[in-house]
């Protein structure tokens, strides 16, 4: 009898977002407290720009939805939200 293999749990995109940015934000205090190696520092340096990479995809997918939510007919021309004083 042959075994089902669950299918992977997706994680919801605001919660990835989130994670990334906490990892990110550790990994930019580690650099800053000058206690890793040079190889600590690279490594650290690479994920850290993969996690912005994340991070800024996120936030232009969040952006386009919020676009095509306030008119779906010209997500292009949709206004920015102006902040309430």
């Amino acid at each position: 009898m042959a075994k089902t293999v669950p299918a992977p749990v997706k994680t919801p995109p605001a919660v990835d977002f989130e994670h990334s940015l906490d990892e990110l934000e550790q990994l930019v205090a580690r650099m800053e407290g000058g206690e890793l190696s040079l190889d600590e520092s690279l490594a650290s340096f690479e994920r850290g720009i993969g996690l912005f990479r994340h991070c800024q995809q996120s936030l232009q997918q969040a952006e386009l939805r919020v676009r095509l939510l306030l008119d779906p007919d010209a997500p292009d021309g949709a206004e920015p939200f102006e902040p309430e004083l």
